[in-house]
């Protein structure tokens, strides 16, 4: 079984980018830095005060590690300027009053909220992509993308992913050592005709991080026709929407997740699908059973999960777990320099 974490560090560092880690104060992410340059996966760009980064972290070596202190950092105030501009006119649905007055308001946000700083700098073109989130939530991570990078030409959403590759040794129903978990980081409640959108973007990001033939379950409580609920036939319009827009690519459901990769259980359940019994891409009907299964197989099945990982924005950024270690923020590091190639 191929090692995908190494093939796809390697095909990163090809590329020779660079990402910022706007989360300076959080050892993993110091740490993180460090690999990432010693490995060769990409330069890195670690935002904070330099002194007290190396005052916390005495045991780590930061030689061609790039800290930037927002502080004093001679770019700070046309960042500032950039965000009021993107910004203006839009009001703070807390206060009813403008979310930025004036450019100084911007400034004095940004030197609080480094994700904001970072997606600006990504803005701007001085990075190739950030990663954060190792002690910031999902939603403080993937605001200032949205509002600030916003979507790509052509996407019709934004939508998250976990990487989950098996742990060493493989597992016996995961056949090219990884799997794509989509949505489960950031769509609540998708309806059909984004659950088919997410399955799109899926496909195309297992291409392009995973390097494998994307072949795609939407997953239910029920297989093919096993239940009959609302929830059920969301999932089966899903999947004829689907075929409709991207008829290149293998997809079927609804298929229950061992239906999806368990060939025994396949035969039995959905004979003749080209799917099921061998699928690497699942498409969770809601947030809830995306988050809930990818905990599980990570927790329960030893696989290794990395993000959640964008798919649809302009330009990559990517959240992390808050229980993340160190090794999770380098895979993710690499994982952004892939989506680079556009």
């Amino acid at each position: 079984m191929k090692d995908i974490l190494s093939e796809i560090k390697q095909r990163a560092s090809a590329l020779n980018k660079t990402v910022v880690l706007p989360e300076g104060e959080d050892s993993r992410v110091v740490e993180a830095a460090y690999k990432t340059v010693n490995e060769k996966v990409a330069s890195i760009i670690l935002l904070g005060n330099e002194e007290e980064i190396k005052k916390n972290n005495p045991t780590v070596c930061l030689d061609g590690v790039k800290i930037i202190d927002p502080v004093v950092y001679e770019k700070t105030g046309a960042y500032a300027e950039m965000l009021f501009n993107l910004r203006q006119g839009k009001i703070n649905k807390k206060t009813g009053a403008p979310e930025y007055a004036t450019v100084e308001d911007a400034k004095a946000y940004i030197l609080k909220d480094y994700t904001m700083y970072g997606a600006l700098m990504l803005k701007a073109g001085d990075v190739d992509g950030m990663v954060s989130g190792a002690c910031h939530s999902t939603a403080n991570t993937l605001r200032p993308g949205l509002q600030v990078i916003k979507t790509a030409p052509g996407e019709k959403m934004v939508s998250a992913y976990f990487l989950m590759i098996a742990p060493e040794g493989g597992n016996k129903y995961c056949e090219d050592g990884c799997y794509i978990y989509a949505d489960s980081g950031l769509v609540q409640n998708p309806s059909s005709e984004e659950l088919a959108y997410i399955a799109l973007s899926s496909a195309k990001s297992a291409i392009q991080v995973a390097n494998v033939e994307p072949r795609i379950a939407f997953i239910s409580h029920s297989t093919k026709g096993s239940a009959k609920h609302a929830d059920v036939n969301k999932v089966t319009d899903a999947v004829k929407l689907f075929k409709e827009i991207a008829p290149e690519y293998k997809a079927d459901g609804e298929l229950q997740f061992d239906a999806a990769i368990v060939p025994s259980v396949a035969k039995s359940k959905a004979p003749g699908s080209e799917v099921a019994g061998h699928a690497n891409v699942m498409i969770f009907p809601d947030l809830d059973a995306g988050n809930s299964n990818y905990k599980n197989t990570e927790r329960l099945g030893g696989f290794m999960a990395i993000g959640p990982i964008c798919q649809g924005l302009a330009k990559p950024i990517n959240d992390l777990s808050r229980g993340c270690a160190t090794d999770d923020i380098v895979a993710a590091v690499a994982i952004t320099v892939l989506q680079t190639k556009n």
